[in-house]
């Protein structure tokens, strides 16, 4: 095989396994409608993952991946399809899971070990006491997602430093992405949602989000037939009125309602055109008339030539 540096879409294979691969995915199932069935979700996940990792060069030779593991169906699935991936791909990587213990009351210790012990997965357990932190400084009646994220990020960040992990993945997918779209334009007064890769303020960290092309239902179904152990999040869930789970429900009805508008949309976030927006700072909107002396002289130029 080519030595290659990065993920290359002609060289990594997204759309299948091998016999061996295939086996050791398979959960146990009723009947072969539903093997078939699960193959075929797997395979979906595996090429969207893929493309996802290609288009943005999240994954390059010798990196070592920090996948970050909440306990939550996102976080497993990447881990599983990430693992799947590093089989066949034409570059050596490796993952190391990492999961943040918050100190949440009732959070079960033992399920996230003995589920990794079991899967060979080499990890971490870093414990922070951000939960205390958190409630302490929420005013009742706030929702505590910006505070507890800001202190999760940070911890993780500092602890792949001393890891020794170049890249941080995330298991935001596409769903994940469109709502923080929507919050922001709502709430926030700026156009941005969740890059698929992204520098850290302090550049010190490269996150990337390999799900960036999934859909949340797939996930979820895949998930399901995996059966992997699932930890609730007490913290943020169950929090009412929480604004991101309005516009989840809005998403979901329109989704329903028009099939394909997700994708529609999805396809906007990366497909931008800054001068039919109003940023100044993204567009010379000031500039524009010197370019329309610069063409029309040219024009004329040419015609007097010819």
């Amino acid at each position: 095989m080519q030595t290659l540096d990065h993920f290359d879409p002609a060289h990594l294979n997204t759309v299948g396994a091998t016999p061996a691969d295939a086996e050791h995915d398979q959960p146990e199932l009723a009947d072969a409608k539903q093997k078939r069935e699960f193959n075929k979700l797997q395979k979906r996940l595996r090429r969207e993952v893929g493309n996802a990792i290609i288009d943005y060069q999240m994954i390059s030779e010798g990196d070592r991946v920090m996948v970050c593991l909440s306990g939550g169906k996102d976080s497993y699935t990447m881990l599983e399809i990430l693992r799947n991936l590093q089989r066949n791909a034409p570059v050596n990587f490796s993952l190391v899971a990492v999961n943040l213990d918050q100190k949440q009351p009732g959070f079960p210790e033992h399920v996230l070990p003995a589920y990794l012990d079991k899967q060979g997965v080499e990890y971490h357990i870093v414990e922070r006491d951000t939960y205390s932190v958190v409630k302490e400084k929420t005013p009742e009646g706030k929702t505590t997602c910006a505070l507890c994220s800001r202190l999760r990020r940070g911890s993780l960040y500092g602890f792949a430093e001393e890891i020794g992990a170049n890249k941080i993945a995330l298991g935001h997918h596409r769903e994940d992405i469109l709502e923080t779209l929507f919050l922001n334009m709502f709430f926030g007064g700026n156009l941005k949602a969740m890059p698929p890769k992204l520098l850290s303020d302090d550049g010190k960290n490269i996150v990337i989000r390999p799900l960036a092309y999934c859909k949340e239902a797939d996930i979820a179904e895949f998930s399901r037939l995996m059966a992997f152990p699932i930890i609730p999040c007490n913290l943020c869930g169950s929090q009412p009125n929480m604004q991101r789970q309005v516009v989840k429900e809005m998403l979901a009805e329109w989704d329903k309602k028009f099939p394909g508008r997700l994708e529609s949309m999805f396809k906007a976030v990366t497909n931008i055109a800054p001068s039919q927006l109003a940023d100044r700072n993204l567009f010379d909107f000031e500039g524009l008339e010197a370019k329309q002396a610069e063409l029309l002289a040219g024009r004329i130029q040419a015609y007097n030539v010819s």
